[in-house]
């Protein structure tokens, strides 16, 4: 039987399990102040921080992720498309995802347990596949020579053991620095609140108690007149009788029901607790549609700036420096790296990258610091080679002498 039938939990041998702590979540011991019991599960129910870690999840993996390789002297990099690991992080880690999917897995266990576990596949000392494990399984174990060794237990209770050389383990924001701090811990308490809240509102509406006025009276009503007047009232409501006015006797008068102030107040602690969850995942409110003033076209572009840099990037740095560590070889260190192509997230408005552009490459006099290539490289166009990848020479400047004619008298059109 192979390793990874045995990860899955297919394994012929029973070994004793050792609880985790991140066992108590699944077993809902871990209850916030509000009396309600917060675990992972229950935590992606709130619509909040479902929205939170679904726009980090889907921010990351959407872009390419690939193997680059440096070029000599400094020159920059290019795709190393021929690398064993490039097709395993670019577009298929194993048999049954996508790259796209298996990122969107990845920070799903990450943002929401600080860890994230990949077992290596590794075939003639290259990583052929990454086998995605759930961080709920796994008990962390280190040693006192500071090495970690990894329990697995599978879906049947039986367990195995992995030594670090064979698991790839991303960490979240870390104390003791061997372990992700899990983020649904840590937000308990704004969590259980929003799901209390919640739940508060759902029951009220269950049992019926929410109507929009009371009809009284201060006579006594017999059985009988009681449902002649239910009667009565239910012919008159209703789509064709709206705004026609409405008599009744036995001196009753209609009492409307407004909006009380523990009514008001019970809003706005769900309106905030929105802002206290997207606090502790670090994702602004308007990027899970909640917005405490209207937006216009510039400031939206602003804050899915801000996000990209303030809430992707730390995990796009965190993934890319962890896959140079446990997935390269030492000896790869100097030639190769992880790369997200992030250029597409963080471009701004068309009017001001051309307004940019045009001061890279000189326009005013000024010194050109980018070369035409460089800037079809930046927006995803091929390079063109020749003058194009040469720094332009400002030729309006006081005492510049214009660009000498090609040979064959004809203008080039990259000066």
């Amino acid at each position: 039987m192979g390793i990874i039938d045995r990860l899955l939990g297919r394994k012929d041998e029973q070994k004793s399990v050792t609880f985790d702590p991140v066992w108590f979540d699944f077993f809902g011991s871990r209850v916030s102040k509000a009396g309600v019991p917060v675990n992972w599960e229950r935590a992606l129910d709130v619509s909040t921080v479902f929205a939170c870690i679904r726009v980090i999840a889907e921010g990351v993996a959407q872009v390419p992720l690939r193997v680059m390789r440096e070029l000599p002297d400094g020159k920059g990099s290019v795709p190393a498309t021929d690398h064993p690991l490039y097709k395993v992080l670019n577009s298929k880690p194993n048999r049954w995802q996508t790259s796209f999917a298996m990122r969107e897995t990845m920070i799903f266990h990450l943002a929401l347990t600080g860890n994230a576990f990949f077992y290596k596949n590794i075939v003639r000392n290259q990583v052929k596949e990454l086998i995605p494990i759930d961080p709920g399984c796994v008990t962390i174990t280190r040693n006192n020579d500071y090495s970690l060794a990894y329990t697995v237990t599978g879906i049947n209770g039986q367990s195995m053991d992995f030594p670090q050389s064979l698991i790839w383990h991303i960490r979240g924001p870390s104390w003791d620095t061997w372990r992700g701090m899990d983020a649904v811990h840590r937000a308990r308490e704004a969590i259980g609140l929003t799901i209390a809240t919640e739940n508060t509102q759902a029951e009220m509406h269950a049992n019926g108690m929410q109507t929009s006025g009371v009809y009284s009276t201060d006579a006594k009503i017999d059985p009988e007149k009681y449902k002649q007047i239910q009667a009565w009232i239910a012919a008159q409501i209703g789509g064709s009788n709206r705004h026609k006015p409405f008599v009744i006797d036995s001196g009753f008068k209609w009492t409307p029901q407004s909006m009380t102030g523990v009514d008001a107040q019970h809003l706005e602690t769900r309106k905030f607790q929105i802002e206290e969850i997207c606090r502790s995942l670090r994702v602004l409110p308007p990027m899970v549609g909640h917005s405490g003033q209207a937006m216009t076209f510039a400031s939206a572009e602003q804050i899915f700036l801000a996000h990209v840099v303030h809430t992707l990037m730390p995990w796009v740095v965190r993934i890319e420096q962890s896959a140079d560590n446990d997935l390269l070889d030492g000896d790869e260190d100097a030639e190769f790296f992880a790369k997200f192509s992030m250029n597409s997230l963080l471009r701004g408005a068309a009017a001001d990258r051309a307004n940019f552009y045009s001061k890279a490459l000189g326009a005013g006099g000024s010194p050109a610091w980018m070369t035409q290539d460089e800037v079809r490289a930046e927006e995803d166009l091929n390079a063109e080679g020749g003058e194009a990848s040469k720094l332009p020479k400002p030729t309006n400047v006081a005492g510049a002498k214009p660009p000498t004619p090609p040979p064959d008298g004809k203008q080039d059109q990259n000066t």
